[in-house]
């Protein structure tokens, strides 16, 4: 099974280095991953054009057996220049870790610890293995801002931070000695300098008609007078929906292989909480069945007591006058998704998936389970696979058939969310 070969870039000593990766993918009952690069070094090119020009011409690399390798040559130099999620300023770490740990900073940081691991992986670099496995924060950011949260979590991002301090001149200098820049064919780099130089004019003529041809601030305005009588609109309406927007908690809909249900969900400091506690989810078949529940239980031994507005829901319910109504939003569909990405990413429907997804991410959090986050990572077959799937970019490389392993993993990630939930 192949995933992607995707462009990236990385931020040395020398400055940003262009180079192709290629994440796990399993061939022959085997699991692989690679750069562009050989025995000697991972190829880093100081241009998109000179990327381009190489791999169009060379012949002789790590990834000509890739089972994708075949697409690479055909790409256009605007197919090989990296997304915005895929530059990691390795040499910037240092002034990273110097920032409070919010969601962007732990978020870049993880990114940039994951793309080092792999190129120390594939390049054998075990002195940067032990670095990154001298601090246990590094190993924790996939998880966000939770474990760097309170006075344990000040203790576990200073140690990133002086390890960082004490440490990271050894990262890069071991990442620089292992970069090389190899010569590539001139006449097809003047060809692809070309097509470089002609992108950015086209870029730079889609911007400049975009600053000519709006007022923007007039836009704005217009966009802003536009929220406004929105937000009105929904202050108008007294319905059930108004309710719970403003206690902040979610009656959601689950379909699942044993039926439908529903319950109730909220976030506290961007984590997800659900009705219910030791990482069981209580459900109930219906929204009447569980106002009904709400108003005759009034049940305190679940997660939910930490919502302040928690007892809002329950006096509502005690006088009869609750009503539970799911949003579309929270509509959650986990069933069927396994046999459409069996047949191809074509046969996904990207809403049920990015929904299906969201809801597989955010029990698991909330039940402390990091195996989800893990096997829906972008470094992971599944993960890039869904990512294409929600997030489509003609730039990308589409995932390559077949999908069985995917389909697969797929299938345990919805049995074990499914077997979170215990009818109330």
């Amino acid at each position: 099974m192949a995933s992607d070969i995707v462009p990236i870039q990385l931020s040395l000593t020398e400055g940003d280095l262009y180079t192709l990766w290629a994440p796990r993918w399993r061939e022959d009952g085997e699991e692989w991953e690679a750069f562009l690069g050989d025995d000697e070094a991972v190829f880093g090119f100081p241009e998109v054009a000179q990327l381009a020009a190489f791999v169009r011409t060379a012949t002789e690399h790590d990834l000509e057996d890739h089972p994708a390798w075949s697409v690479v040559p055909t790409l256009t130099v605007a197919e090989l220049t990296p997304e915005e999620s895929r530059r990691f300023d390795v040499i910037g770490v240092p002034e990273l870790v110097a920032e409070d740990p919010d969601t962007w900073t732990i978020g870049e940081l993880a990114e940039i610890v994951e793309i080092v691991r792999s190129f120390a992986d594939v390049c054998d670099l075990d002195a940067v293995t032990a670095i990154l496995d001298s601090a246990p924060g590094f190993s924790l950011l996939d998880q966000g801002t939770l474990p760097f949260a309170g006075r344990e979590g000040a203790r576990l991002w200073s140690q990133v931070a002086d390890t960082v301090q004490e440490h990271w001149d050894d990262v890069v200098d071991a990442l620089d000695a292992m970069t090389a820049t190899p010569e590539v064919d001139a006449r097809a780099l003047a060809g692809a300098e070309k097509e470089a130089a002609a992108l950015a004019a086209r870029i730079a003529d889609a911007e400049s008609t975009l600053d000519d041809s709006a007022d923007i601030d007039e836009l704005e305005e217009a966009d802003e007078e536009a929220i406004a009588d929105q937000v009105a609109d929904d202050e108008a309406d007294d319905g059930p929906v108004g309710f719970w927007e403003e206690v902040g908690i979610d009656p959601i809909r689950v379909t699942t292989s044993t039926g439908t249900w529903v319950t109730l969900r909220c976030y506290l400091d961007d984590r997800p909480i659900f009705l219910g506690t030791r990482g069981r989810i209580d459900a109930f078949d219906s929204e009447r069945a569980l106002a009904r529940w709400l108003a005759d239980s009034g049940k305190e031994d679940n997660d939910l007591v930490a919502a302040s507005t928690w007892h809002d829901v329950l006096d509502l319910a005690a006088v009869g006058e609750l009503e539970v109504t799911v949003d579309p939003m929270n509509d959650y569909v986990l069933v069927g998704i396994d046999e459409d990405i069996a047949e191809g990413t074509l046969q996904v429907d990207p809403t049920q998936l990015e929904l299906a997804s969201e809801l597989v991410l955010d029990v698991a959090e909330w039940a402390g389970d990091d195996e989800p986050a893990h096997a829906l990572a972008e470094s992971e077959s599944l993960g890039w696979l869904v990512s294409f799937v929600i997030r489509p970019n003609p730039t990308r490389l589409a995932p390559s058939p077949p999908f069985d392993a995917e389909a697969a993993r797929w299938r345990e990630l919805v049995h074990t969310t499914e077997a979170r939930f215990q009818k109330g």
